[in-house]
C-alpha cells in the first residue's frame, strides 16, 4: 500500500519546513492547517517539484474532535500511516492560557489518539514541544504532572490552576507548562505504540527565525537575551529544525522512541548547564 505522511501547521514556519521534507519520504503527504490559503500555497510549491509524494490538503483545527476523525479516516483511504510531524501549535503571544493548553497539549493528545487506530510497524510520529519546558527544571510539582498526564480530563485547566495557582494564567506560563506535558504525553504515548512497532519523539525548538517567532520576539523583550547567550550565536533555521524531524521519522532512527531532542543552540546549556572554569 501507498505510504502516508502527515504533517500538521504546513502552511507555514516549521511546519512548512517539515513538509518541504517529508515530501521525499512517503508515497502521499496530506498537510494540514487551520490556514485554507497557505496551506494551497503550499501544496501548489510542493507540487511543482520533483517530488515523490502527490500532496493532499486537510483544513482543521486540531481541537476539533470530529475533524480529527475525518482526518484519520482520510489517512486510511490514502494507504499505509508512516510519518507523522505535528508542528502545529500556538505560542504565548498568540491567544490565553486556556487556547495555549486547549491547542498545544490537549491537541496533541486528540490528534495521537485519532491516529493511533493506524499506528503499525514504522509508523513514526514526532510531536513538537519547546525548549520553553526545560525551564521549568526536572521536578515539577507533583499534582501539576498528575494533571499534564491526563491531558484529555475534563478538569485539566481546573486541576492545574489548583497546583499552579494563578501564575499558569501568564500565557508565557501555560506555554512552557503546556509543552512540559507534550514532552510527558510523547513518553507515555512511546509506550502505547511500541507494542504496535510504532514510535513516537518530541522535538523542543529554540528560538528559531520563522514568522511566529519573530512575532514572539517583538512582544518578549527577554528574546534577545536568549539570542545573546545563544552559544551558536545566531537563531536556528526552520530548515534546520526540519532536518531533525526528518531524522527522527526515516528508519535511521528506528530504536528511537519516547525521547525528546533539544534543537536550541545550546542555550539551555549555557544558561542551566555546568558553569565553565573559565
Amino acid at each position: 500500500m501507498p505510504t502516508v505522511g502527515i504533517v500538521t501547521g504546513a502552511a507555514r514556519g516549521m511546519g512548512l519546513a517539515c513538509a518541504g521534507r517529508l515530501v521525499d519520504m512517503v508515497d502521499r503527504l496530506v498537510l494540514v492547517d487551520l490556514d485554507e490559503a497557505g496551506l494551497t500555497a503550499t501544496a501548489g510549491d510542493l507540487s511543482t517539484r520533483t517530488a515523490r509524494a502527490v500532496v493532499d490538503t486537510f483544513v482543521l483545527d486540531v481541537t476539533d474532535d470530529a475533524g480529527l476523525q475525518q482526518l484519520a479516516d482520510r489517512t486510511r483511504e490514502l494507504g499505509t500511516l508512516r510519518s507523522v510531524a505535528h508542528a502545529a501549535g500556538i505560542s504565548p503571544t498568540m491567544a490565553d492560557w486556556k487556547r495555549i493548553f486547549a491547542v498545544d497539549l490537549v491537541g496533541t493528545a486528540r490528534l495521537a489518539e485519532a491516529l493511533r487506530p493506524l499506528v503499525t510497524t514504522g509508523t513514526a510520529m514526532v510531536c513538537f514541544a519547546s525548549m520553553a519546558a526545560t525551564f521549568l527544571g526536572d521536578a515539577g510539582p507533583p499534582a501539576a504532572d498528575q494533571a499534564l498526564d491526563a491531558p484529555l480530563d475534563a478538569r485539566l485547566l481546573d486541576r492545574l490552576h489548583d497546583a499552579l495557582g494563578p501564575s499558569v494564567e501568564e500565557p508565557g506560563a501555560a506555554y512552557a507548562w503546556a509543552k512540559r506535558g507534550v514532552r510527558r504525553f510523547v513518553q507515555r504515548e512511546a509506550v502505547r505504540v511500541g507494542a504496535l512497532g510504532g514510535r513516537v519523539c518530541s522535538v523542543s525548538p529554540g528560538s528559531i527565525d520563522t514568522p511566529q517567532g519573530r512575532q514572539e520576539a517583538e512582544q518578549q523583550p527577554f528574546m534577545e537575551t536568549i539570542l545573546q547567550r545563544t552559544p551558536l550565536g545566531r537563531l536556528g533555521r526552520a530548515d534546520e529544525l526540519a532536518a531533525v524531524v526528518a531524522f527522527l521519522l526515516s528508519d535511521e532512527a528506528s530504536f528511537l522512541t519516547g525521547v525528546d531532542v533539544l534543537v536550541d543552540g545550546g542555550v539551555c546549556a549555557a544558561l542551566l548547564g555546568p558553569r565553565s572554569s573559565e
